[in-house]
């Protein structure tokens, strides 16, 4: 093969590459707002008619201004997610928005976003934020975080977020890297699968008697995203 030719095949391997490991693909137009109605399945939304878009595609009242309940929630935290399910107009943009709200002593249980980084900055109160690294080394890196600060969460790695204050609440706003960004709550996808994962299974992997596994998953693993 000539020269030329494997300059080319390399070239073309780094850009499948690149395609393989985006979150999300980059726009080929201003927007595609989405179409949800529409009975084709793509990987995301079909663009709704450029002709039918209107600015309420972009725009949602989500009164993120306003506190959200966290009494109902048992682990003291409540998730609004602005998302393509939300606000049409992101549909292939790769962003997404929330705002969490903390009880006093409430946490956003350790979980991931398979398909997004998050970055989050505390509007109000304290949280002690954190993430774990991939095997073999496991590493946690944390921080208390006050008003004003800001602390990123990598793609796809354990993190929480916890307020540590026993008598005041805690808000931050988030955004993530897709326009779904997915996610998996640890405690809730471990012991609260449906149908269960089998207690030999998990008795081995967590190195405990299984009646400590059928006590866990006879729990209520509520999920905190409202």
């Amino acid at each position: 093969m000539a020269p030329s030719s494997y300059f080319l095949l390399a070239v073309l391997l780094a850009l499948v590459a690149y395609q393989a490991n985006a979150s999300d693909p980059s726009p080929l137009q201003d927007f595609c707002v989405a179409d949800k109605h529409s009975p084709v399945k793509v990987n995301g939304f079909v663009c709704k008619d450029p002709m039918a878009v209107n600015a309420d595609d972009f725009f949602k009242a989500a009164n993120l201004d306003k506190p959200r309940d966290t009494m109902k929630s048992k682990v003291g935290s409540n998730v609004t997610l602005i998302n393509v399910m939300q606000l049409p107009g992101l549909n292939t943009l790769g962003i997404s928005l929330a705002r969490i709200d903390y009880a006093p002593l409430g946490e956003n249980p350790p979980h991931t976003h398979p398909r997004a980084t998050e970055i989050l900055t505390v509007l109000e109160g304290t949280l002690y934020v954190g993430f774990v690294t991939s095997n073999p080394n496991n590493t946690l890196f944390a921080k208390v975080l006050n008003k004003g600060d800001v602390f990123v969460f990598p793609e796809g790695l354990i993190h929480f977020q916890f307020n540590p204050i026993h008598d005041k609440p805690a808000v931050a706003i988030a955004a993530l890297s897709s326009q779904n960004p997915g996610a998996i709550t640890i405690a809730n996808a471990v012991f609260g699968s449906k149908p269960p994962i089998s207690d030999d299974v998990l008795a081995k992997a967590f190195q405990v008697e299984k009646g400590t596994i059928d006590w866990l998953q006879a729990q209520f693993w509520e999920n905190n995203h409202y």
